[in-house]
Protein backbone atom coordinates (compact mmCIF):
# COMPACT_ATOMS: atom_id res chain seq x y z
CA UNK A 1 0.00 0.00 0.00
CA UNK A 2 1.14 3.58 -0.59
CA UNK A 3 1.44 6.16 2.12
CA UNK A 4 -1.79 7.79 0.94
CA UNK A 5 -3.61 4.53 1.59
CA UNK A 6 -4.18 3.85 -2.12
CA UNK A 7 -3.18 0.58 -3.68
CA UNK A 8 -0.02 0.58 -5.75
CA UNK A 9 -0.83 0.07 -9.43
CA UNK A 10 1.45 -2.41 -11.19
CA UNK A 11 1.14 -2.37 -14.98
CA UNK A 12 2.37 -5.79 -16.11
CA UNK A 13 3.35 -5.64 -19.80
CA UNK A 14 3.53 -9.02 -21.51
CA UNK A 15 2.99 -10.27 -25.06
CA UNK A 16 0.22 -12.79 -24.31
CA UNK A 17 -2.83 -12.49 -22.04
CA UNK A 18 -2.93 -16.25 -21.55
CA UNK A 19 -0.32 -18.84 -20.62
CA UNK A 20 1.61 -19.68 -23.78
CA UNK A 21 4.98 -20.32 -22.15
CA UNK A 22 7.07 -19.66 -19.07
CA UNK A 23 7.22 -15.88 -19.52
CA UNK A 24 3.44 -15.41 -19.71
CA UNK A 25 2.89 -17.95 -16.95
CA UNK A 26 5.08 -15.99 -14.53
CA UNK A 27 3.56 -12.62 -15.47
CA UNK A 28 -0.05 -13.75 -15.13
CA UNK A 29 0.45 -15.74 -11.94
CA UNK A 30 2.36 -12.78 -10.54
CA UNK A 31 -0.73 -10.64 -11.27
CA UNK A 32 -2.90 -13.08 -9.33
CA UNK A 33 -0.48 -13.10 -6.40
CA UNK A 34 -0.13 -9.31 -6.37
CA UNK A 35 -3.91 -8.90 -6.30
CA UNK A 36 -4.16 -11.17 -3.24
CA UNK A 37 -1.31 -9.24 -1.57
CA UNK A 38 -3.15 -5.90 -1.79
CA UNK A 39 -1.62 -4.43 -4.93
CA UNK A 40 -3.65 -3.37 -7.97
CA UNK A 41 -2.19 -5.21 -10.98
CA UNK A 42 -3.20 -4.28 -14.53
CA UNK A 43 -2.26 -6.73 -17.27
CA UNK A 44 -1.35 -5.03 -20.56
CA UNK A 45 -1.01 -7.58 -23.35
CA UNK A 46 -1.16 -7.69 -27.14
CA UNK A 47 -2.35 -11.20 -27.93
CA UNK A 48 -5.64 -12.83 -26.93
CA UNK A 49 -7.24 -14.91 -25.50
CA UNK A 50 -7.39 -13.65 -21.93
CA UNK A 51 -6.76 -16.06 -19.07
CA UNK A 52 -10.18 -16.46 -17.35
CA UNK A 53 -8.54 -16.50 -13.92
CA UNK A 54 -7.83 -12.78 -14.28
CA UNK A 55 -11.49 -11.83 -14.63
CA UNK A 56 -12.48 -14.11 -11.75
CA UNK A 57 -9.91 -12.34 -9.56
CA UNK A 58 -11.17 -8.89 -10.58
CA UNK A 59 -7.91 -7.95 -12.32
CA UNK A 60 -8.12 -5.30 -15.03
CA UNK A 61 -6.84 -6.49 -18.40
CA UNK A 62 -6.02 -4.29 -21.38
CA UNK A 63 -5.80 -6.80 -24.23
CA UNK A 64 -5.24 -5.42 -27.74
CA UNK A 65 -6.64 -8.56 -29.43
CA UNK A 66 -3.72 -8.67 -31.84
CA UNK A 67 -2.07 -11.84 -33.13
CA UNK A 68 1.43 -12.55 -32.01
CA UNK A 69 4.13 -12.49 -34.68
CA UNK A 70 4.00 -16.21 -35.44
CA UNK A 71 0.19 -16.22 -35.51
CA UNK A 72 -0.11 -13.34 -37.95
CA UNK A 73 -1.32 -14.56 -41.37
CA UNK A 74 0.59 -11.74 -43.09
CA UNK A 75 4.36 -11.86 -42.89
CA UNK A 76 4.57 -8.18 -43.83
CA UNK A 77 2.12 -7.18 -41.10
CA UNK A 78 3.98 -9.32 -38.58
CA UNK A 79 7.30 -7.71 -39.54
CA UNK A 80 5.82 -4.22 -39.09
CA UNK A 81 4.14 -5.10 -35.79
CA UNK A 82 7.29 -6.71 -34.44
CA UNK A 83 9.43 -3.72 -35.39
CA UNK A 84 7.08 -0.99 -34.15
CA UNK A 85 3.59 -1.78 -32.85
CA UNK A 86 1.91 1.62 -33.22
CA UNK A 87 -1.35 0.44 -31.66
CA UNK A 88 0.44 -0.95 -28.59
CA UNK A 89 2.29 2.32 -28.11
CA UNK A 90 -0.92 4.38 -28.30
CA UNK A 91 -2.87 2.11 -25.95
CA UNK A 92 0.01 2.09 -23.45
CA UNK A 93 0.02 5.90 -23.58
CA UNK A 94 -3.72 6.04 -22.90
CA UNK A 95 -3.45 3.58 -20.01
CA UNK A 96 -0.53 5.30 -18.28
CA UNK A 97 -2.10 8.76 -18.71
CA UNK A 98 -5.09 7.81 -16.57
CA UNK A 99 -3.12 6.25 -13.72
CA UNK A 100 -1.87 8.33 -10.76
CA UNK A 101 1.82 9.14 -11.04
CA UNK A 102 2.48 8.87 -7.31
CA UNK A 103 1.63 5.18 -6.98
CA UNK A 104 2.03 3.51 -10.41
CA UNK A 105 4.86 1.27 -11.61
CA UNK A 106 5.42 -0.36 -15.01
CA UNK A 107 6.78 -3.90 -14.89
CA UNK A 108 7.72 -5.33 -18.31
CA UNK A 109 7.92 -9.11 -18.70
CA UNK A 110 7.97 -9.42 -22.49
CA UNK A 111 7.78 -7.40 -25.71
CA UNK A 112 9.48 -9.34 -28.52
CA UNK A 113 6.62 -11.65 -29.57
CA UNK A 114 3.80 -9.11 -30.04
CA UNK A 115 4.10 -5.76 -28.21
CA UNK A 116 7.39 -4.59 -29.78
CA UNK A 117 9.85 -2.02 -28.43
CA UNK A 118 7.37 0.76 -29.23
CA UNK A 119 6.08 0.60 -25.65
CA UNK A 120 9.30 2.32 -24.56
CA UNK A 121 8.10 5.70 -25.84
CA UNK A 122 4.93 6.05 -23.73
CA UNK A 123 6.66 4.60 -20.67
CA UNK A 124 9.49 7.12 -21.02
CA UNK A 125 7.09 10.04 -21.53
CA UNK A 126 5.01 9.03 -18.51
CA UNK A 127 8.00 9.43 -16.19
CA UNK A 128 6.80 6.41 -14.21
CA UNK A 129 9.33 4.04 -12.61
CA UNK A 130 9.87 0.90 -14.68
CA UNK A 131 11.40 -2.50 -13.98
CA UNK A 132 12.21 -5.36 -16.35
CA UNK A 133 12.27 -9.10 -15.64
CA UNK A 134 14.93 -10.90 -17.67
CA UNK A 135 13.12 -14.04 -18.89
CA UNK A 136 15.32 -14.20 -22.01
CA UNK A 137 17.85 -11.93 -23.71
CA UNK A 138 16.00 -10.01 -26.44
CA UNK A 139 17.20 -6.74 -24.90
CA UNK A 140 20.72 -7.65 -26.04
CA UNK A 141 20.60 -10.40 -28.68
CA UNK A 142 18.61 -10.36 -31.96
CA UNK A 143 17.37 -13.94 -31.50
CA UNK A 144 16.96 -13.65 -27.75
CA UNK A 145 19.21 -16.49 -26.71
CA UNK A 146 22.88 -15.87 -27.59
CA UNK A 147 22.53 -19.11 -29.52
CA UNK A 148 23.33 -20.27 -33.06
CA UNK A 149 20.33 -22.46 -33.90
CA UNK A 150 21.51 -23.96 -37.23
CA UNK A 151 24.81 -25.05 -35.65
CA UNK A 152 23.39 -25.81 -32.20
CA UNK A 153 25.91 -23.99 -30.04
CA UNK A 154 26.14 -20.92 -27.83
CA UNK A 155 27.03 -17.78 -29.77
CA UNK A 156 29.93 -15.67 -28.46
CA UNK A 157 29.73 -12.94 -31.13
CA UNK A 158 29.08 -9.33 -30.17
CA UNK A 159 25.42 -8.61 -31.02
CA UNK A 160 25.00 -6.43 -34.14
CA UNK A 161 28.73 -6.59 -34.92
CA UNK A 162 29.72 -7.24 -38.58
CA UNK A 163 30.31 -10.89 -37.69
CA UNK A 164 26.87 -11.07 -36.11
CA UNK A 165 25.16 -9.62 -39.19
CA UNK A 166 27.04 -12.07 -41.41
CA UNK A 167 26.06 -15.12 -39.35
CA UNK A 168 22.84 -17.02 -39.91
CA UNK A 169 21.94 -17.91 -36.34
CA UNK A 170 18.15 -17.94 -36.72
CA UNK A 171 16.08 -21.06 -36.14
CA UNK A 172 14.27 -20.51 -39.47
CA UNK A 173 16.26 -18.68 -42.12
CA UNK A 174 18.76 -15.90 -42.77
CA UNK A 175 16.06 -13.51 -43.96
CA UNK A 176 14.44 -13.59 -40.54
CA UNK A 177 17.85 -13.07 -38.94
CA UNK A 178 18.30 -9.89 -40.99
CA UNK A 179 14.85 -8.67 -39.93
CA UNK A 180 15.63 -9.44 -36.30
CA UNK A 181 18.88 -7.50 -36.62
CA UNK A 182 16.97 -4.52 -38.01
CA UNK A 183 14.42 -4.81 -35.21
CA UNK A 184 17.25 -4.94 -32.67
CA UNK A 185 18.74 -1.77 -34.15
CA UNK A 186 15.38 0.01 -33.87
CA UNK A 187 14.95 -1.25 -30.30
CA UNK A 188 18.40 -0.05 -29.22
CA UNK A 189 18.78 3.21 -31.17
CA UNK A 190 15.23 4.46 -31.76
CA UNK A 191 13.12 3.09 -28.91
CA UNK A 192 16.13 2.85 -26.56
CA UNK A 193 14.12 0.30 -24.59
CA UNK A 194 16.87 -0.80 -22.13
CA UNK A 195 17.41 2.80 -21.01
CA UNK A 196 13.88 3.24 -19.61
CA UNK A 197 14.67 0.72 -16.86
CA UNK A 198 16.71 1.63 -13.83
CA UNK A 199 16.00 -1.76 -12.28
CA UNK A 200 16.27 -5.30 -13.62
CA UNK A 201 15.00 -8.50 -12.05
CA UNK A 202 17.17 -11.55 -12.73
CA UNK A 203 15.67 -14.97 -12.10
CA UNK A 204 19.02 -16.68 -11.44
CA UNK A 205 22.62 -15.91 -10.56
CA UNK A 206 23.62 -17.51 -13.85
CA UNK A 207 21.95 -14.67 -15.75
CA UNK A 208 24.15 -12.11 -14.04
CA UNK A 209 27.15 -13.59 -15.83
CA UNK A 210 25.35 -13.63 -19.18
CA UNK A 211 24.29 -9.95 -19.05
CA UNK A 212 27.39 -8.62 -17.27
CA UNK A 213 28.50 -5.40 -18.93
CA UNK A 214 25.36 -5.18 -21.07
CA UNK A 215 22.98 -3.42 -18.67
CA UNK A 216 22.64 0.39 -18.73
CA UNK A 217 25.11 2.26 -16.47
CA UNK A 218 23.89 2.46 -12.88
CA UNK A 219 21.28 -0.26 -13.32
CA UNK A 220 20.18 -1.94 -10.11
CA UNK A 221 19.88 -5.73 -10.11
CA UNK A 222 17.35 -7.66 -8.03
CA UNK A 223 17.18 -11.44 -7.62
CA UNK A 224 13.66 -12.88 -7.64
CA UNK A 225 13.01 -16.52 -8.44
CA UNK A 226 10.08 -17.47 -10.62
CA UNK A 227 7.14 -18.94 -8.69
CA UNK A 228 6.61 -22.70 -8.71
CA UNK A 229 3.22 -24.32 -8.08
CA UNK A 230 3.80 -27.77 -6.60
CA UNK A 231 2.14 -29.98 -4.03
CA UNK A 232 4.25 -31.30 -1.16
CA UNK A 233 3.90 -35.07 -1.55
CA UNK A 234 6.63 -35.96 0.91
CA UNK A 235 9.76 -37.94 0.19
CA UNK A 236 9.52 -40.68 -2.41
CA UNK A 237 9.03 -44.17 -1.04
CA UNK A 238 10.82 -45.86 -3.96
CA UNK A 239 13.06 -43.23 -5.56
CA UNK A 240 15.31 -45.67 -7.43
CA UNK A 241 12.52 -46.82 -9.75
CA UNK A 242 11.28 -45.14 -12.90
CA UNK A 243 12.73 -43.76 -16.12
CA UNK A 244 15.34 -41.29 -17.23
CA UNK A 245 12.98 -38.56 -18.38
CA UNK A 246 13.18 -35.48 -20.60
CA UNK A 247 10.34 -32.94 -20.30
CA UNK A 248 9.88 -29.94 -22.57
CA UNK A 249 9.72 -28.65 -26.10
CA UNK A 250 11.34 -31.07 -28.49
CA UNK A 251 13.64 -28.70 -30.34
CA UNK A 252 17.41 -29.09 -30.89
CA UNK A 253 18.54 -26.30 -28.52
CA UNK A 254 16.96 -28.27 -25.66
CA UNK A 255 19.64 -30.94 -26.07
CA UNK A 256 17.33 -33.87 -26.75
CA UNK A 257 19.66 -35.35 -29.41
CA UNK A 258 22.47 -35.19 -26.87
CA UNK A 259 20.32 -37.12 -24.38
CA UNK A 260 19.37 -39.75 -26.95
CA UNK A 261 23.01 -40.19 -28.00
CA UNK A 262 24.25 -40.50 -24.41
CA UNK A 263 21.43 -42.90 -23.53
CA UNK A 264 22.39 -45.17 -26.43
CA UNK A 265 26.01 -45.17 -25.22
CA UNK A 266 24.90 -46.41 -21.79
CA UNK A 267 22.16 -48.76 -22.98
CA UNK A 268 19.28 -47.00 -21.27
CA UNK A 269 15.93 -46.10 -22.82
CA UNK A 270 15.43 -42.32 -23.05
CA UNK A 271 11.88 -41.14 -22.39
CA UNK A 272 10.61 -37.87 -23.88
CA UNK A 273 7.50 -36.03 -22.70
CA UNK A 274 6.69 -33.12 -24.99
CA UNK A 275 6.26 -32.20 -28.61
CA UNK A 276 8.05 -30.04 -31.13
CA UNK A 277 9.82 -29.89 -34.48
CA UNK A 278 12.47 -32.50 -33.64
CA UNK A 279 10.10 -35.25 -32.45
CA UNK A 280 9.91 -37.11 -35.75
CA UNK A 281 13.68 -37.01 -36.25
CA UNK A 282 14.28 -38.38 -32.75
CA UNK A 283 11.82 -41.21 -33.46
CA UNK A 284 13.57 -42.03 -36.75
CA UNK A 285 17.16 -41.85 -35.50
CA UNK A 286 16.57 -43.42 -32.08
CA UNK A 287 13.79 -46.02 -32.42
CA UNK A 288 14.57 -47.28 -28.91
CA UNK A 289 13.39 -43.97 -27.43
CA UNK A 290 9.91 -43.69 -25.91
CA UNK A 291 8.04 -40.60 -27.06
CA UNK A 292 5.05 -39.79 -24.88
CA UNK A 293 3.93 -36.68 -26.74
CA UNK A 294 2.44 -33.56 -25.21
CA UNK A 295 1.27 -33.89 -21.61
CA UNK A 296 -0.89 -31.67 -19.42
CA UNK A 297 0.71 -29.93 -16.42
CA UNK A 298 -0.84 -32.48 -14.06
CA UNK A 299 0.46 -35.36 -16.17
CA UNK A 300 3.94 -33.80 -16.28
CA UNK A 301 4.04 -33.61 -12.48
CA UNK A 302 3.01 -37.25 -12.23
CA UNK A 303 5.74 -38.23 -14.68
CA UNK A 304 8.32 -36.22 -12.74
CA UNK A 305 7.27 -37.88 -9.49
CA UNK A 306 7.58 -41.34 -11.04
CA UNK A 307 10.91 -40.74 -12.81
CA UNK A 308 14.24 -42.03 -11.59
CA UNK A 309 15.86 -38.79 -12.77
CA UNK A 310 15.03 -35.80 -14.93
CA UNK A 311 17.61 -35.23 -17.65
CA UNK A 312 17.99 -31.55 -18.51
CA UNK A 313 20.54 -31.35 -21.35
CA UNK A 314 19.75 -27.84 -22.62
CA UNK A 315 22.40 -26.29 -24.86
CA UNK A 316 21.43 -22.63 -24.54
CA UNK A 317 21.57 -20.12 -21.66
CA UNK A 318 18.34 -21.12 -19.89
CA UNK A 319 17.60 -18.40 -17.33
CA UNK A 320 15.75 -20.52 -14.78
CA UNK A 321 14.36 -23.85 -15.98
CA UNK A 322 11.04 -24.36 -14.20
CA UNK A 323 11.06 -28.10 -14.93
CA UNK A 324 14.22 -28.50 -12.86
CA UNK A 325 12.52 -26.90 -9.87
CA UNK A 326 9.35 -28.94 -10.38
CA UNK A 327 11.43 -32.13 -10.39
CA UNK A 328 13.12 -31.12 -7.13
CA UNK A 329 9.73 -30.48 -5.57
CA UNK A 330 8.76 -34.02 -6.49
CA UNK A 331 11.91 -35.46 -4.95
CA UNK A 332 13.42 -36.36 -8.32
CA UNK A 333 17.15 -35.67 -8.85
CA UNK A 334 18.19 -33.87 -12.02
CA UNK A 335 21.06 -34.59 -14.38
CA UNK A 336 21.72 -31.08 -15.65
CA UNK A 337 23.99 -29.30 -18.11
CA UNK A 338 26.54 -27.03 -16.45
CA UNK A 339 25.89 -24.43 -19.18
CA UNK A 340 22.51 -23.25 -17.93
CA UNK A 341 20.99 -21.86 -14.73
CA UNK A 342 19.53 -25.25 -13.84
CA UNK A 343 22.89 -26.16 -12.32
CA UNK A 344 22.27 -23.63 -9.53
CA UNK A 345 19.36 -25.70 -8.26
CA UNK A 346 21.28 -28.97 -7.93
CA UNK A 347 24.28 -29.70 -5.76
CA UNK A 348 26.50 -31.88 -7.91
CA UNK A 349 26.60 -35.37 -6.42
CA UNK A 350 24.22 -34.37 -3.61
CA UNK A 351 20.80 -33.57 -5.08
CA UNK A 352 21.67 -34.15 -8.73
CA UNK A 353 24.50 -34.49 -11.19
CA UNK A 354 26.17 -31.94 -13.47
CA UNK A 355 27.66 -32.80 -16.84
CA UNK A 356 29.70 -30.76 -19.28
CA UNK A 357 27.42 -28.86 -21.64
CA UNK A 358 27.09 -30.30 -25.17
CA UNK A 359 29.32 -33.28 -24.28
CA UNK A 360 27.56 -36.60 -24.91
CA UNK A 361 30.33 -38.59 -23.22
CA UNK A 362 30.07 -36.47 -20.09
CA UNK A 363 26.29 -36.94 -20.02
CA UNK A 364 26.73 -40.69 -20.57
CA UNK A 365 29.01 -40.87 -17.52
CA UNK A 366 26.40 -39.04 -15.45
CA UNK A 367 23.68 -41.43 -16.62
CA UNK A 368 25.89 -44.36 -15.68
CA UNK A 369 26.38 -42.92 -12.18
CA UNK A 370 22.62 -42.52 -11.82
CA UNK A 371 22.19 -46.28 -12.25
CA UNK A 372 23.38 -46.60 -8.65
CA UNK A 373 20.20 -47.13 -6.60
CA UNK A 374 21.75 -45.96 -3.34
CA UNK A 375 23.08 -42.76 -4.92
CA UNK A 376 19.74 -41.99 -6.57
CA UNK A 377 17.93 -42.53 -3.27
CA UNK A 378 20.26 -40.13 -1.45
CA UNK A 379 19.95 -37.53 -4.19
CA UNK A 380 16.17 -37.87 -4.25
CA UNK A 381 15.89 -37.17 -0.52
CA UNK A 382 18.34 -34.28 -0.75
CA UNK A 383 16.50 -32.72 -3.72
CA UNK A 384 13.19 -32.91 -1.88
CA UNK A 385 14.65 -31.48 1.35
CA UNK A 386 16.42 -28.63 -0.47
CA UNK A 387 13.30 -27.53 -2.30
CA UNK A 388 10.87 -27.64 0.60
CA UNK A 389 13.25 -25.96 3.05
CA UNK A 390 12.57 -22.70 1.16
CA UNK A 391 10.03 -23.33 -1.60
CA UNK A 392 9.77 -20.62 -4.29
CA UNK A 393 6.00 -20.37 -4.03
CA UNK A 394 3.89 -17.61 -5.56
CA UNK A 395 3.48 -16.08 -2.10
CA UNK A 396 7.23 -15.82 -1.62
CA UNK A 397 7.64 -14.50 -5.15
CA UNK A 398 5.27 -11.63 -4.37
CA UNK A 399 6.92 -11.05 -0.98
CA UNK A 400 10.18 -10.40 -2.83
CA UNK A 401 8.57 -8.17 -5.45
CA UNK A 402 6.92 -5.94 -2.85
CA UNK A 403 10.10 -4.32 -1.46
CA UNK A 404 11.35 -3.67 -5.02
CA UNK A 405 8.15 -1.83 -5.91
CA UNK A 406 8.23 0.22 -2.70
CA UNK A 407 11.89 1.08 -3.33
CA UNK A 408 11.05 2.28 -6.85
CA UNK A 409 8.38 4.62 -5.53
CA UNK A 410 10.49 5.83 -2.61
CA UNK A 411 13.36 6.73 -4.96
CA UNK A 412 11.02 8.71 -7.17
CA UNK A 413 9.33 10.79 -4.45
CA UNK A 414 12.15 13.26 -3.68
CA UNK A 415 12.39 14.19 -7.36
CA UNK A 416 8.62 14.58 -7.58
Amino acid sequence: MSEAGNKINIVLAVDHASVTGGQAKVALESALGLQRAGFSPIVFAAAAPVDPRLARAGIEVVCLDQPDLLGNSSKAAAALQGTWNFYAAEQMRILLARLPRENTIVHVHGWAKALSASIASPIRRSGLPAVYTMHEYFLFCPNGGFYNYPRNHVCRLTPLSPACWATNCDSRNYQRKIWRGLRQTVMERVARLPQIFGDFILISRFQAGVVAGRLPPGARIHAVSNPIDCENLGRKTNPASGDFLFVGRMSPEKGLFLFAQAARKTGIVPVFAGDGPAAEEIAALYPEARLLGWKSPAEVKALLRAARALVFPSLWFEGQPLTVLEAKAMGTPVIVSDGCAGREEMQDGVSGLWFQSADANSLARALEKARDDALVTRMSHAAYDEFWSDPPTLGRHVERLGPIYHELLARRRPAA
